[in-house]
């Protein structure tokens, strides 16, 4: 075989992966000494670098020695399980990276077992060791008994261990010894990860796992090539997944050096390439030989749990904010989604302007309707809902397994709003990351969870730490009351004043200020109570010839709470929508005539 390596680098989010590859990156000489690099250079999409998550998994190449090692970067977050799920089919080993502070989280316990499932070799890297309050010996034994818990084999369990901080550049074997770069780090790659199985000489096949855009060429075909070898302009036999097969010739082939792609001649069994002139070319499909077309398996992609309704803008505003505003736009927008995101489904609804969107969480879903936005879209989303199941005759919900780290004082608080939203404890413990926090674990209905996140960091005031992950089905545990209180809906179309607000803000929380445009129907705050309120924000003070210069200033606001996407979703109840266009959220009532909306309540 020839001198490669292919691993894919696994953890729970914000562990510290892209970090790593970064450093991996620039001390294997893929950048030049004088060029200037960023943090986080894999996280090339906007939304990545604002959030400092990874949401879309990406390919790198760097060289060795003389071995050439590529690299898959995958995120953390559990409801990006399914970019994880599918990359791994490429690679023959994983870096597993373990904050030596936090510890394995949910989300390691996922991906892991993923890994583990497809019998790659493991590498376990103890990052961020130079943290303060770092215990990277304690974590080891952690990961140890996590490995014992998803059943390892006795090779797996015999796994590498190795310390290091990828934000100051360093790995070393042992935490005593001295070293100041990632050379144990690449070493135990080169050792303990096996070249990549296959035959040169066998008939072709490559599995396609991602797909990438050109806006020239068109669509491009990712994967590693199974066995046999391909070449530049070759035909080849696309296996479809659904069972036929198609004849082509392939445009340019590429494979990866650092974080460009290179046109090569040929590849051969074990590279990672990128394939162009695939039109309509789908994830989970595979390239042979046209003599011989055999399809390599997929692995099946866990199903959505959560599904939300995106719908045409039909309020007031529509069309004045956004380029892509009729159900065609919508339409093709969410089917091309599809082609390249394999935990997404849509529906087609009763109406032509609606559409039933699942994903597998709301973090998920609301990263795809914030990518619309900024691409000119206008849509209404509606509250999320999560996709019930029958199984053996008995309505079955998607439940989550919750991790929450909290100060012992809010413990009580904690407990309580959960034991609301039908969560059952099943383990309760010191933090061992933290001094004077608890780890609290729960196992919640995935409805439950919907709307919780902004009320449990207000209840922490911003000091808890919440991690989950989807743990199944279960029988239904019933009513959750969510929300309780009501909103403050706009009485008429105009401008909001500083005296309509004023006169508000005793009854509730407002969301907008002065100047802001609004229409009958939209919601422009929280009530303080149970029911809504239906409030002239637009109201303007009568004048008259008495009036005191000055008697205006008087009026003081109290700055508007600002919701950003993800906490207007969390917000929304049934009858209710997010508005959004590529320049605001609003949040209105599905019903936006007062007199329909109050007979529609009584039905």
């Amino acid at each position: 075989m020839k001198n490669l390596r292919n691993v894919a680098i696994i953890a729970h989010v914000d562990h510290g992966k892209t970090t790593l590859v970064d450093a991996l990156l620039r001390q294997s000489g893929t950048f030049r000494q004088n060029e200037q690099v960023e943090e986080r250079v894999m996280d090339s999409n906007d939304i990545e670098r604002e959030r400092g998550i990874t949401i879309l998994s990406k390919n790198t190449a760097i060289k060795y020695n003389g071995i050439k090692i590529n690299i898959v970067d995958t995120p953390g977050h559990a409801d990006f399980g399914g970019e994880v799920e599918r990359v791994l089919k490429m690679v023959d080993g994983v870096i597993l990276v373990v904050d030596a502070f936090d510890g394995p989280m949910p989300q390691t316990r996922f991906v892991l077992s993923k890994a583990l499932a497809l019998n790659l070799v493991p590498i376990v890297v103890v990052n961020k060791i130079d943290r303060p309050g770092a215990r990277p010996n304690e974590v080891v034994d952690e990961v140890l008994e996590l490995f014992m818990d998803l059943n390892a084999s006795d090779d797996q369990l015999d796994f590498k261990v190795i310390f290091a901080s990828g934000k100051n550049g360093f790995a070393k074997y042992s935490l005593d010894e001295e070293n100041n770069d990632m050379k144990p780090l690449f070493e135990t790659i080169i050792n303990t990860v096996p070249e990549p199985a296959g035959d040169d000489s066998e008939p072709l096949q490559l599995l396609i796992t991602n797909i990438d855009y050109d806006e020239y060429t068109g669509r491009v075909g990712i994967g590693r090539i199974e066995r046999g070898k391909i070449l530049n302009g070759q035909n080849v036999a696309v296996c479809k997944n659904d069972g036929t097969v198609q004849n082509i010739k392939i445009g340019k082939l590429f494979a990866y050096d650092g974080l460009k792609k290179v046109e090569v001649d040929e590849a051969t069994c074990g590279d990672i390439v990128a394939v162009q002139g695939l039109a309509g070319i789908n994830i989970g499909e595979t390239l042979a030989d046209p003599e011989n077309p055999e399809k390599v398996d997929f692995v099946d992609i866990d199903e959505p749990t959560v599904s939300m309704t995106f719908s045409v803008n039909n309020g007031p505003f529509a069309g004045k904010e956004g380029k892509f505003v009729t159900s065609r736009h919508l339409r093709d927008r969410l089917y091309k989604e599809l082609e390249t995101n394999v935990s997404l489904k849509v529906e087609e609804t009763e109406t032509s302007d609606s559409f039933k969107v699942s994903g597998r969480g709301e973090l998920h879903l609301s990263i795809l309707i914030e990518n619309m936005r900024r691409e000119g879209f206008e849509l209404l989303v509606s509250r999320p809902t999560v996709i019930n199941k029958v199984i053996d005759g008995v309505k079955c919900e998607p439940m989550e397994l919750v991790t929450i780290d909290v100060p012992e004082e809010y413990v009580g608080t904690v407990m309580e709003k959960m034991g609301n939203r039908k969560a059952e404890m099943t383990n309760m413990s010191s933090s061992q990351s933290q001094a004077g926090y608890s780890r609290l674990e729960f196992k919640i209905p995935a409805r439950g969870l919907i709307g919780y996140r902004s009320e449990f960091m207000t209840a922490t005031k911003g000091t808890g730490i919440m991690n989950h992950i989807f743990a199944g089905y279960e029988p239904d545990r019933g009513e959750i009351m969510t929300r309780t209180h009501g909103t403050v809906i706009a009485f008429e179309q105009g401008k909001a004043t500083g005296y309509g607000l004023f006169n508000a803000q005793e009854r509730a929380s407002l969301f907008i200020g002065p100047g802001t445009e609004v229409y009958a129907g939209m919601i422009v705050g929280e009530n303080s109570r149970s029911d809504d309120l239906t409030v002239n924000v637009c109201k303007e003070k009568h004048l008259t010839n008495t009036r005191a210069s000055g008697s205006d200033d008087a009026l003081k606001l109290v700055p508007p709470v600002t919701l950003s996407l993800e906490q207007s979703i969390e917000f929304i109840a049934d009858d209710e929508l997010v508005e959004v266009t590529p320049i605001n959220i609003r949040l209105r009532k599905k019903i936006l005539d007062p007199t329909l909306r109050n007979r529609e309540s009584r039905k």
